[in-house]
Formats: structure tokens, sequence, C-alpha cells
């Protein structure tokens, strides 16, 4: 156990996960990378260099409870308590029109999105409940598409806008227990998984179009800031975008 303070990052191993569990580190927090594939975690942790903070790697699916509920109990064991959450693997599927959209991956989609993020969220509170002192941060990765669908993406779109609700019911249950919960909603950071709106999307008119991107340390640098208030001041939404992405008004 150390005096520094613990974090979580789920999906840590590529992508915006990666790259905000590399700033968490860097920025002095024990940080804890979550994903399915270990050797990946291990890859990301190496690549992150070395730090004052320690970094843990968990090979977790984060959509079974029975997985969830040992990570945490390792991140216990290793640390002694929680005191941030990021709640950000998730999945989507190529744009397709609902009735072409096969039940399992309606299903598939919505275990990573909503039931694991419920099912982290639902330890993460837990622990922070009941740990002394008692509190913690939760912040959830949203997306903008919670507010402005793509074409073709309904489980993704639903399962964001679900992530809404979570964040404000968490954010309301979490007062008495000083747990705050935020969300950053993030618009085109340039990952592996993103390269192909620098060629081409769908958009709302049936073009094919190429998109404006951002650098993704500009996410990693919020939610490291979020994660740096106090327990009683909060981010409650934020929304980290690429200035000239199609968003705002009709493109």
């Amino acid at each position: 156990m150390t005096d520094y303070k613990t974090a979580i990052v789920t999906g840590a191993g590529t992508g915006i996960g990666k790259s905000v569990a590399t700033a968490l580190l860097r920025s002095g927090w024990n940080t804890v990378f979550c994903g399915r594939r270990k050797p990946v975690l291990d890859q990301a942790i190496t690549e992150a260099g070395s730090a004052r903070a320690k970094a843990l790697a968990v090979a977790c699916d984060i959509s079974k409870a029975e997985q969830v509920d040992e990570m945490f109990e390792t991140v216990a064991a290793a640390f002694g308590r929680v005191d941030l959450l990021f709640n950000n693997a998730g999945a989507g599927y190529r744009s397709t029109l609902i009735d072409e959209i096969p039940v399992e991956v309606w299903n598939d989609i919505v275990g990573v999105n909503l039931t694991g993020s419920f099912l982290c969220a639902r330890a993460a509170f837990g622990a922070m409940r009941r740990q002394k002192p008692m509190g913690g941060r939760i912040i959830n990765n949203g997306s903008v598409s919670a507010y402005a669908p793509r074409p073709g993406s309904v489980p993704y779109t639903a399962t964001k806008h679900a992530i809404t609700g979570l964040t404000k019911t968490l954010a309301l249950d979490g007062r008495p227990y000083d747990i705050a919960c935020g969300q950053i909603d993030i618009g085109n950071a340039l990952t592996d998984m993103a390269q192909a709106m620098t060629v081409g999307v769908p958009q709302a008119n049936g073009s094919i179009a190429a998109e404006a991107v951002m650098d993704v340390q500009h996410v990693a640098d919020a939610v490291v800031h979020m994660a740096s208030l106090p327990l009683d001041a909060n981010v409650l939404f934020m929304t980290v975008m690429a200035t000239k992405m199609p968003y705002i008004g009709r493109g």
C-alpha cells in the first residue's frame, strides 16, 4: 500500500483508456490498467514509462459480474482503497439499420457499454461507501452520440444515452457518501478505432465524408482535471471534441 490515490481505468490497453491511464499514472495516481487482454495491458504499462506511482494490469471482462468483483478484490489487496473509476471500456458496430443488426450484436454491445459500466460502478460505489476515509469519484465515458447520433448506430447510441442516466443517478445517490460522479462526452478523438474518420464516415445526408479529429491527449488531460478536483466539486458533464467536427448545427 502507498499514500497515493488509486484509479481504475477500464479498456486501458488501447485508445482513450490507454491515454487516460497513462496520464493518471504520470500524475501520481496508482493506476489499475483493466482490459480483457493482459499482454496488451502489460505493454501499455511498459510504454507509460517509469513513474512515482504504481501501475497494475488486471485482465477482466467487465460484462461478467464475477470477474468485476474479483478485480476489485485484487485492487483492494494491492492498494487498500479505490479513489477513482474511469468507466471507459466500450464497443460499437458498423453503421447498420436496426432491422439488419443481429440480436447477438445488440446483446454484446449492451453487455460491455451498459452492463459493464453498471457492474464497475456498482463495485466502485460499494468500495467508496465503505472505505475510510469514505468517498471517491466515478467518471463515465459517454459520447456526443448521447446528444447527436450517427446514422445506423442504434446499439451504441442507445447505450450512451443510458450512460447519461447512470451518471445522473450516481451523482444523486453518491451525495451522502462523498461520491462524485461525472461524465466526459468525447467527439472524434484520434485513436486506432477512429482512423476511419480521417478517410470518410456516413453523414446524416447520406454522404460519406472525412471529419476533423483531435489528439487523444486532450481527452486524457480533461479526465485528469476532472479527477483532480476535491470531492466537494464536480464536473457533471464535459464535452471534449474536435472543433470542426459536424456536431453543432447542420454539419
